[in-house]
């Protein structure tokens, strides 16, 4: 047992739950519908059911908990790499410090702003700022309060969160003084031998200091914190019910369990055969399965797909779970600016859906789902234990539906093409219909106005 990480119940619970009873996997089924998350057990089981009867169930069932807690909402953010140096030997990674191929960069200030403009620019709101595991507190204290400060146009950042190493309580106060939103870590993989094989060297060879992370960060000051795992490295299986004791640890210890769940795939990366062959591929048919368990298992909890899976995978996983995603993204410092789609000099790993933002939103339009940039609940302070004491009864659906219309409005005033402006009005028309009171409806009706008359930043 390493840690909260109870490795022989995961492996005892699979082992048990193998070619689990139809009618056992009804009963989970219809007990998930009622939005109210599974046990371990429970989780188990849905993850040992294989037959396609019972798996097209499981979809079902999470469309249905998806539609009915987040609406037709995804939340667009953009990651903006910031360094990709790193002490670190990670061997499925482009960043290790062994790959002398690399070109290391770290953004200068003006560099920083620079990125952030053009982002701005393209009509983001919300940023992830990405750090190689060498950068210093100051540093990232300097580069979060650089990104908040560019003003572009009608453009600004209104959400920085961060993806950085973990830190000591002290400097997580220091980070939580700067203002961000959520503090993003990924185990990688909670298989502790695994772990080890594919951290030889550095500070991230050391399991329980990266695996209490997220608990030095609550213990500054952080109430808002994001998991993941790598999937590729290990058992998808193994890693889900990980990653439920992971939620559940917090959740006990600090009342709340993690903000976003991650689930980055492995992709091409260079010089790495880890990357290029994962020692545990996961299929597609296996990744959607594991986004929609993953639904099921903690409704409440936001689920991010990035861009290294493909535009045709993340249109099928919106349904099945996931409500937020990133759009045009790069994955080197100074991406933005360079603009190429592949930069493999510079890059962590390969993009698999390169499509700008624009288009991105209008094909998330075009699927009837409200492009949103909304950051109200993070600055009126509902977050954290807050937050899920709205959500979980469904209150939170008064302020995120309208809040998504008013943000996407902003975008098709300011930065829309003509044709993603048509698709937008439309789906803003259709969608203001759902919001769960004529009050409110007719508030936002009013507010909406007063955004395509030139006012910025509204919300509930």
């Amino acid at each position: 047992m390493a840690g909260f990480i109870d490795e022989d119940r995961i492996f005892k619970t699979l082992e048990e739950n193998k070619n689990p009873d139809k009618a056992r996997v009804a009963e989970v089924i219809a007990k998930a519908r009622e939005m109210r998350g599974l046990n371990f057990e429970e989780t188990a089981i849905l993850l040992q059911a294989e037959d396609k009867e019972l798996v097209e169930s499981i979809f079902n069932a999470a469309r249905e908990v998806k539609l009915g807690i987040y609406g037709k909402r995804l939340v667009l953010f953009a990651p903006l790499y910031v360094s990709n140096l790193c002490p670190n030997s990670c061997l499925y990674c482009a960043f290790r410090v062994e790959n002398k191929e690399l070109k290391r960069k770290a953004l200068t200030i003006d560099e920083l702003k620079e990125e952030v403009q053009i982002l701005e620019d393209m009509g983001h709101k919300r940023v992830l700022l990405v750090y190689g595991e060498a950068a210093g507190i100051q540093y990232i204290v300097d580069t979060i309060g650089a990104a908040y400060s560019v003003k572009s146009g009608k453009g600004e950042m209104r959400r920085v969160n961060v993806n950085l190493a973990p830190l000591s309580v002290e400097d997580f106060k220091t980070l939580q003084a700067t203002g961000i939103g959520t503090y993003q870590c990924f185990q990688e993989t909670y298989h502790l031998d695994t772990y080890h094989k594919m951290h030889p060297a550095g500070k991230k060879a050391d399991y329980e200091w990266r695996l209490y992370a997220l608990d030095r960060a609550q213990e500054g000051g952080i109430n808002d914190v994001a998991m993941g795992a790598l999937f590729g490295l290990y058992d998808w299986k193994f890693e889900i019910l990980a990653m439920y004791q992971h939620a559940e640890h917090l959740d006990k210890k600090y009342g709340v369990g993690p903000h976003t769940i991650s689930f980055p795939r492995i992709e091409p990366a260079q010089n790495s055969d880890i990357a290029d062959k994962p020692p545990y591929e996961v299929s597609d048919d296996e990744f959607r399965r594991a986004v929609a368990i993953t639904r099921l298992m903690v409704p409440y909890t936001g689920m991010i797909m990035s861009t290294r899976e493909t535009a045709e995978m993340r249109r099928e996983l919106f349904d099945l779970g996931v409500s937020q995603i990133s759009a045009g993204s790069r994955t080197h410092p100074g991406g933005y600016k360079d603009a190429r789609e592949h930069a493999p000099e510079l890059e962590q790993f390969t993009v698999g859906d390169t499509r700008p933002l624009d288009e991105v939103i209008y094909d998330v339009a075009q699927m009837g789902y409200v492009p949103s940039f909304c950051t109200g609940c993070y600055r009126l302070g509902r977050t954290g234990q807050d937050f899920m004491e709205l959500a979980k009864p469904g209150l939170i659906k008064e302020f995120c539906l309208p809040n998504a219309l008013l943000t996407f409005m902003e975008y098709l005033e300011d930065y829309a093409s003509p044709e993603t402006r048509i698709a937008g009005l439309k789906t803003i028309e259709e969608q203001t219909k759902d919001i769960p009171s004529d009050a409110r409806i007719k508030e936002t009706i009013e507010r909406l106005k007063r955004v395509q008359s030139g006012e910025r930043d509204l919300y509930f």
